[in-house]
């Protein structure tokens, strides 16, 4: 990226609160820190995003049973609706809402989404489609802008917007947030060289990477090109193999908590683990 030297005069005060940005690690120096509040005005402005919520959760019976899996509760909330605020909080709040199995009780809970101050639309599989099928349907919703996607079972506090300004900054088709667990086999790991994915390990028994699929991505309206031809059940975790292939991915490391309540075993540890958006 091409960057100019420039001369600024600017308020005292506000140069304070722009240095208080500075951590040494996120955030170098106050170049940086001008830099990052420049892109969080102009680039930050992805609006929409598509949850896939459509799975049976079968690793999670026999509480799925009755309940499709997003909706079961954490601290008293479904975990769906804490993924709706935090994409309210970074103001994002065009949601698609790609749902399946017991999908009317997701849709008697929330709805048009007014009540949760966003804009829910919903995308209904007939079948299971596996989440590249089910972003597939969606598409004719999204438009030509870029959008988020979140699996419907992960709970997390990061920052949107830093995503935001990390994908625009990078110009690739697609940006898949990453973080770091203990025991990775069960999920699907990816290395890095610089900020570019370079090899995708999709659930191997073998520890390759403590990098891991966090289940939320930004692409741009491209990615659709990448998707099979006349295939409408397929994983998007394969067509993200395909962009590493042809580097046109990039992998967005943040340490914020993160839990993938896919089986029993990850659901338990949420209830005991999870902090509230207030607690610290």
């Amino acid at each position: 990226m091409r960057r100019l030297r420039i001369t600024i005069t600017i308020d005292k005060s506000i140069l304070e609160d722009v240095d208080h940005l500075v951590d040494k690690e996120k955030i170098r120096n106050r170049s940086h820190a001008l830099e990052y509040v420049l892109n969080q005005y102009f680039h930050s402005a992805v609006k929409r995003t598509v949850i896939l919520a459509g799975g049976q959760g079968t690793k999670l019976r026999p509480y799925t049973y009755e309940v499709p899996k997003s909706l079961l509760p954490i601290k008293g909330r479904p975990i769906l609706e804490y993924i709706i605020e935090n994409l309210k909080k970074h103001g994002i709040t065009d949601i698609i809402l790609s749902v399946g199995y017991l999908g009317e009780k997701i849709k008697a809970h929330f709805g048009d989404g007014r009540q949760f101050g966003v804009k829910i639309t919903y995308s209904q599989e007939k079948k299971p489609l596996q989440t590249g099928g089910a972003l597939l349907k969606a598409k004719k919703l999204l438009g030509d802008q870029s959008f988020f996607v979140i699996h419907g079972d992960v709970l997390s506090n990061l920052s949107l917007k830093d995503i935001v300004v990390f994908h625009n900054e990078q110009k690739k088709i697609g940006t898949i947030a990453l973080t770091t667990v203990d025991h990775p086999t069960p999920f699907g790991q990816l290395k890095l060289h610089g900020t570019t994915l370079v090899d995708f390990y999709q659930k191997r028994p073998e520890i390759k990477s403590h990098l891991v699929n966090s289940g939320i991505y930004l692409f741009e309206p491209e990615i659709f090109n990448f998707f099979p031809k006349q295939k409408e059940v397929f994983l998007l975790e394969d067509v993200v193999q395909k962009l590493i292939s042809e580097k046109k991915i990039s992998g967005f490391v943040f340490e914020e908590q993160w839990f993938d309540v896919g089986t029993s075993e990850n659901y338990e540890r949420a209830i005991k683990e999870f902090r509230l958006p207030d607690q610290k």
